[in-house]
């Protein structure tokens, strides 16, 4: 990648990161890690837990293409192996609350929040902000999937008076990528994200977020230059 199409693509990452939780999260009901191929998620929000921001850990993610068979996930899902992580990094088995078969972010915000009711840890809406229900989130999720993340919580979630906040692994752009997050598939996911930031809201999937000039036009110099993989 040239220096021109480094900086556009570095100008997309930091508008994907919402940088909304620092220094650090303030503490809330639970904790919500998006699983993925990057297992530094797991422990940022195995870590996150250990700290004392919130009382319960949930994973939310079936097996994807990218992680389906490889060797860090063999047949498990992502949501499983992230969980074994935390466990090993000390977070009890008890306060960890597993789904396993969302295979994108709207199936994260369904299947949770029809867990969550079976497991009655959601107040109904005939009930009061009561002990035990569960209406404020930490989201976890990849630095480069924060602000998508954030905007399909806030628009899908059925209980609108939950608040969310969203924090990721603290890396910048030239940081992020390693063997198994290549710098050239990040790219191509920022790339599709941006456009999907852009035209899910008329979809009813995602709330609107300002997208600036200057951001999408980097977004257009890397799909001319052959970024879309991941567009919609």
């Amino acid at each position: 990648m040239d220096s021109t199409l480094l900086d556009d693509a570095r100008l997309i990452y930091d508008y994907h990161r919402m940088h909304e939780a620092l220094p650090a999260p303030s503490p809330a009901a639970a904790i919500f890690c998006l699983c993925s191929l990057d297992l530094r998620v797991a422990r940022c929000a195995a870590r996150l837990f250990l700290d004392g921001l919130a009382p319960w850990l949930i994973f939310s993610g079936g097996s994807g293409k990218l992680t389906a068979n490889h060797p860090a996930f063999g047949h498990d899902p992502e949501a499983v192996v992230f969980a074994r992580i935390a466990m090993a990094m000390g977070v009890p088995e008890a306060k960890i609350i597993i789904e396993p078969d969302s295979t994108n972010t709207g199936e994260n915000v369904r299947l949770t929040y029809k867990l969550l009711q079976q497991k009655r840890l959601l107040a109904t809406t005939d009930e009061s902000h009561g002990q035990g229900s569960i209406r404020s989130f930490i989201l976890v999720q990849k630095p480069y999937m924060e602000r998508r993340t954030y905007a399909t919580f806030v628009q899908q979630w059925p209980d609108s008076s939950s608040q969310f906040t969203v924090t990721s692994p603290q890396l910048d752009f030239a940081e992020y990528p390693d063997s198994d997050n290549p710098q050239d598939l990040v790219v191509n996911i920022m790339v599709g994200d941006l456009v999907r930031i852009r035209e899910y809201p008329s979809k009813g999937y995602q709330i609107e977020q300002t997208i600036p000039a200057p951001v999408w036009e980097a977004g257009q110099r890397l799909i001319a230059a052959g970024y879309t993989k991941h567009l919609p």
